[in-house]
């Protein structure tokens, strides 16, 4: 039996902004509004479904893209345009730098509800 993620939910404080905030950076597209969820699909096949939260502080999250080479410098260049504070760690100790991990590479930016959201360009472990 395969086992694959379809979907996660984004708990957010505005969900069309933070859907938006993403799409942009990561250049994809915001897809229709289903029942109080608003998609964004990811190439493989996975949705991140944005809520809105309705009570009670958000708690942040961690959510990794693996992208390639190309992508990684087209998503880190609007990251800089847009003025977001990068890290080269998920602790946020390494401000202003990307890391080499695995012979890729990689950084850590917040979205608006405070979600560490990751771009990678090889994955963790496999070597380099």
């Amino acid at each position: 039996m395969a086992v694959e993620l379809n979907h996660t939910i984004v708990s957010s404080s505005d969900k069309q902004a933070s859907a938006a905030f993403l799409a942009e950076l990561l250049g994809l597209r915001v897809g229709e509004r289903y029942g109080p969820f608003l998609p964004l699909l990811v190439s493989n096949g996975v949705t991140l479904d944005y809520a809105d939260q309705k009570d009670g502080a958000i708690t942040p999250q961690h959510y990794a893209f693996l992208v390639s080479e190309t992508d990684f410098d087209a998503i880190f260049g609007r990251i800089k345009q847009a003025g977001l504070t990068y890290y080269a760690d998920p602790g946020h100790g390494r401000p202003g730098e990307i890391n080499n991990r695995d012979g890729g590479r990689g950084t850590y930016f917040d979205d608006p509800d405070g979600h560490s959201m990751e771009i990678l360009t090889r994955p963790y472990g496999s070597g380099g």
